[in-house]
C-alpha cells in the first residue's frame, strides 16, 4: 500500500455516537456509546468519527504549525500569528497571474506601466506565486519570507 497524508479544512463539534445518530435520524448504534466528533467536510458530507481517530487527524486551527499555515494559504485562507506583536497582520498565499503586454489602451488588465519598464512594454508577465503579508502599519508586503520563529511556532491560526 501507499502512503497519505491528508490536509483539509473541516467544521465539526464533540458528540457521542448515540446524540449523532439521534441527529442524523439513524438507529441508535448496538456497541458502546463512544466519545467521538461529528464532522461537515467543505463539500457538506457529514459523518461520525471516534475520538481517538479524529485527534490523530485534525488540529483545531487557532492552533497551527506553518506547516498547516501553509496549507491553509494555498487553500486561500488569510493566516496569522497571535504571538505576532503588530494588531491586524496577516499572510496569504498571491496565487500565479500572467497578465498581456502594457498598453494604454482600454481598462483590461494589463502589465502597468512601472513593472513594463523593468521588463520591458512588449513583455506579458508572467508572475509565480509567492506569500505576502499585510503588515502593522498597513502595507503590503509582496514575497514576505518567515523567520525561524515564525517557522516553528505553533500559535498560527485561519482569520476569517
Amino acid at each position: 500500500m501507499q502512503r497519505f497524508i491528508g490536509t483539509k479544512i473541516i467544521q465539526a463539534e464533540p458528540m457521542s455516537e448515540f446524540e449523532f445518530a439521534a441527529s442524523m435520524g439513524k438507529e441508535t448504534p448496538q456497541n458502546d456509546n463512544q466519545h467521538g466528533w461529528k464532522v461537515q467536510y467543505p463539500d457538506g458530507y457529514i459523518s461520525w468519527s471516534p475520538k481517538k481517530a479524529f485527534m490523530e487527524a485534525y488540529r483545531r486551527t487557532d492552533n497551527m504549525n506553518f506547516g498547516l499555515a501553509i496549507e491553509a494559504m494555498l487553500k486561500g485562507k488569510k493566516v496569522a500569528r497571535r504571538g505576532w506583536n503588530g494588531k491586524n497582520m496577516f499572510t496569504v498565499y498571491m496565487s500565479p497571474l500572467n497578465l498581456p503586454p502594457f498598453n494604454t489602451q482600454g481598462t483590461n488588465r494589463k502589465v502597468n506601466d512601472r513593472t513594463a519598464k523593468w521588463i520591458g512594454e512588449d513583455t506579458p508577465l508572467e508572475s509565480l506565486g509567492y506569500f505576502a503579508m499585510f503588515t502593522a502599519d498597513k502595507k503590503w508586503q509582496p514575497g514576505w519570507l518567515a523567520s525561524q520563529t515564525d517557522m516553528l511556532a505553533e500559535d498560527w491560526e485561519i482569520l476569517d
